[in-house]
């Protein structure tokens, strides 16, 4: 059964870091893509970051380029979103999602993720 489980958010100042982890477990795929998204309230959900296990391909939405970085810890099975420089407008709940069809570069189409794992509340305040 695959499972996700996304943790790390609170509460941080503007200008400040905070790092989001997803423990993933029960892949049996060989090519396959884990991707961040985020709500914001009032807002659809969007993706943030994506990271490609094909082949290592990176997607960032523009607004978090230069201070968001997605990548994997094989030993501990988590793939990581560092936060830096963080502005009240990313104040959302953020959420890791599976693509497990994904092959090559990672898609940033939500209806293309088809496992999803429970939302961690990040607040960057002002």
């Amino acid at each position: 059964e695959v499972q996700l489980q996304a943790s790390g958010g609170g509460l941080v100042q503007a200008g400040g870091s905070l790092r989001l982890s997803c423990a993933v477990s029960g892949f049996t795929f060989d090519d396959y893509a884990i991707g961040w998204f985020r709500q914001a309230p009032g807002e659809d959900r969007e993706a943030v970051a994506c990271l490609s296990f094909s082949d290592g391909s990176t997607y960032y939405a523009d607004s978090v380029k230069g201070r968001f970085t997605i990548s994997s810890n094989n030993a501990k099975n988590t793939v990581d979103l560092q936060m830096n420089s963080l502005k009240p407008e990313d104040t959302a709940v953020y959420y890791c999602a599976a693509d497990t069809y994904g092959v090559g570069s990672p898609s940033y189409l939500e209806y293309t993720y088809d496992y999803w794992g429970q939302g961690t509340l990040v607040t960057v305040s002002s």
